[in-house]
């Protein structure tokens, strides 16, 4: 039989890897804690620093930038997953599966150019103190920044011209990411999970690897500072490692738990996905809400207007 019988036409897509009877309703709760938690976080982050002219700063620009990323990554899959833990809603639609496909990929992306191009902008401040604010104007963050959600957009577009063209054998799968709806197709994945491997790896290669060397440098001359720019300093540094930390650690846990042929079920792999997506979410904004001085004043000055207007 041709592939082209065994096909079938796909309307929609059944999502697998939790039980639809004995669903973990409490696990649906906490995402959707979670989930609203990093939405308002982030939220919070992009209005403070769009509606006050004194953050209009490249690293507050940077930091609203990255607020956007977190938004479009943690909505790519969260609502379905909460939909399917808490409604039993199992199915979404084919179109709806390959937007949420690209979504997802465009903001996984999105993250390790984000953070990137953040430790660039520290290794400048340190290096070049005096100079920093004529190497790094408002404008030349913003065209960077839309650089990198061109790149981002056009690098996971690759995803959608080889998934989309193909024919589909069975309609179940685990995730809308690009390796669960290969496997629904009716070829043989390998090639197409190579070719997105060696993407993948190239890129998490060069964004980690920068943001190292960025350390690195950054270590080296923090020395001929003050103090008191070494404790600003400092405290910034730690609020990027945290993020970093976030984004980089399941990543890597991923891959090595692959590596030693740890063989996952459908659930432990479904938290693992929905864990690398959450985590950076919701870690990122509070980081910089509680760790950035002019933000945290401003949350500070809010709750002192309402606690003296109760």
């Amino acid at each position: 039989m041709s592939l082209q019988n065994a096909s079938i036409k796909l309307t929609h897509f059944i999502i697998g890897g939790f039980d639809t009877v004995k669903r973990p309703v409490a696990v649906g709760v906490v995402m959707l804690i979670t989930y609203l938690l990093a939405v308002l976080a982030s939220s919070v982050n992009i209005i403070f620093i769009v509606s006050d002219k004194q953050l209009h700063k490249p690293m507050y620009l940077l930091i609203c930038n990255l607020a956007v990323v977190d938004l479009l990554y943690t909505s790519s899959a969260t609502p379905t997953m909460i939909g399917v833990l808490l409604a039993g809603v199992n199915t979404i639609s084919y179109v709806e599966c390959i937007i949420q496909m690209y979504v997802y990929q465009v903001g996984a992306t999105m993250e390790m150019l984000s953070l990137t191009i953040m430790a660039f902008d520290r290794l400048i401040a340190i290096i070049y103190p005096l100079q920093y604010h004529s190497y790094l104007t408002i404008t030349r963050t913003l065209v960077f920044t839309n650089i990198l959600w061109i790149v981002a957009c056009s690098l996971v577009l690759f995803t959608l011209v080889t998934a989309t063209p193909l024919p589909h054998c069975n309609s179940r799968y685990t995730f809308c990411d690009y390796g669960a709806v290969m496997r629904t197709t009716c070829v043989d994945p390998e090639k197409y999970f190579n070719q997105v491997a060696i993407i993948s790896f190239f890129l998490s290669f060069f964004t980690f690897t920068f943001i190292c060397l960025s350390y690195c440098g950054i270590l080296f001359f923090v020395k001929i500072l003050s103090n008191n720019d070494k404790k600003k300093m400092g405290s910034t540094l730690v609020s990027h490692l945290i993020c970093v930390s976030c984004l980089y650690c399941p990543q890597f846990i991923i891959v090595i738990l692959t590596r030693f042929g740890v063989v996952l079920t459908l659930e432990e792999r479904q938290g693992l996905l929905i864990g690398t997506i959450l985590a950076p979410s919701l870690v990122n904004p509070f980081v910089y809400c509680l760790r950035t001085k002019e933000i945290k004043s401003k949350i500070i000055k809010i709750f002192r207007k309402v606690n003296t207007a109760g």
